[in-house]
């Protein structure tokens, strides 16, 4: 049973860390941990290593056991090998789970390879088509143009107009991507 007061913690922390404030963050983090220290989503990378490599001795064939520790040997230690073989493993034992191919790229992406990360989730389309979430994240991998004017932010109103402008022109010929 999830400990409620551990859970608004950690959203309450996720929260002001999704709006840039570290500092505030941080005492709801460390609190969430003391409430709930089984909970891996809490937890350090090299606990969670350690956890879901347990988890993994236990159930060796449970795909997303296979598929998480995967993304935490990438995050935590660098081991981008072992990292995709458990991730690939996991895929070919479960092609229909959007999760794994998400967890796939990560780890991909993770190690600078960001076209076979695109390549996973292009793959995952072909096996979990209804899942939203392999287009979300295609489109965060997609190379974007640089603004046209590269002295003001690519949301400045000119720069967005000129972009809409400039695509339109290059689909009218043939040209756009």
């Amino acid at each position: 049973m999830m400990d409620t007061e551990a859970f608004r913690e950690f959203k309450t922390g996720l929260t002001l860390l999704r709006d840039r404030r570290a500092a505030k963050a941080l005492p709801h983090m460390r609190r969430a941990v003391e409430l709930d220290k089984n909970n891996p989503y809490y937890m350090s990378s090299s606990t969670a290593r350690r956890m879901w490599g347990r988890a993994l001795e236990l159930d060796k064939n449970n795909p997303y056991y296979m598929s998480y520790l995967g993304v935490v040997l990438a995050r935590s230690e660098g081991k981008w090998g072992e990292a995709q073989k458990l991730c690939d493993s996991a895929v070919r034992m479960k092609r229909n789970q959007a999760q794994l191919y998400l967890n796939l790229a990560e780890v991909y992406a993770a190690a600078g390879r960001r076209e076979d990360a695109r390549e996973a989730l292009e793959s995952g389309l072909k096996f979990a088509r209804r899942d939203v979430r392999l287009t979300i994240a295609i489109n965060k991998l997609t190379q974007r143009r640089p603004p046209v004017l590269s002295f003001l932010s690519r949301r400045h109103p000119l720069n967005r107009q000129l972009g809409r402008l400039r695509h339109r022109t290059m689909r009218l010929f043939g040209q756009a991507s």
